[in-house]
């Protein structure tokens, strides 16, 4: 083989396995800013990349619960996380300066003020860009979530960690946030 024959064999094995324009992100958090912060980079990665997708893991899971649905029966564990996390994203605090909810309604208020998308509003948006939003099953039956009480989002899929990595793995960009 010739060194020009190697540098091709080089470049074309160089090629096959760069990585794809896209972003891949874990979604662990379940606070407000964190989740604001998701979702503002996958709208933004949205308009740049060609694909986005975001894995929902552990904490992150409440804020896709839809208030509005009821879900199926559970066992007590199930029940108790349930009650105490919080049910979809109008519910979600702050991180820090939190105050009793103080904090939280004077950030939705600046937000407002400074003509900042609402997470509700960045959701749809990540959904009209089509984002692919993945949550993770072994938290959710952890938990014991369903998907039946997750919010109706065009691209919301289950899917196990190997799902992410395999993302992850060919992507240009990858996240947790």
């Amino acid at each position: 083989m010739t060194e020009l024959e190697a540098l091709k064999a080089d470049v074309e094995t160089l090629k096959a396995n760069a990585p794809e324009d896209k972003l891949s992100m874990v979604v662990f958090s379940g606070d407000l800013d964190n989740m604001l912060a998701a979702f503002i980079i996958a709208t933004g990665a949205a308009a740049m990349f060609e694909k986005v997708s975001m894995f929902f893991t552990f904490w992150a899971i409440p804020a896709l619960r839809d208030p509005k649905k009821t879900p199926p029966s559970k066992n007590l564990i199930a029940t108790m996380f349930g009650w105490m996390l919080p049910k979809g994203f109008p519910k979600l605090k702050l991180s820090r300066m939190h105050m009793a909810g103080g904090g939280t309604m004077m950030m939705k208020g600046l937000m407002k003020k400074k003509n900042v998308m609402s997470l509700d509003q960045l959701i749809k948006a990540a959904a009209d860009s089509g984002v692919q939003i993945y949550i993770c099953e072994m938290s959710m039956d952890l938990m014991g979530f369903s998907k039946e009480e997750m919010i109706d989002y065009p691209n919301l899929k289950l899917a196990g960690v190997g799902k992410f990595l395999q993302d992850a793995g060919t992507s240009k960009v990858s996240l947790f946030v």
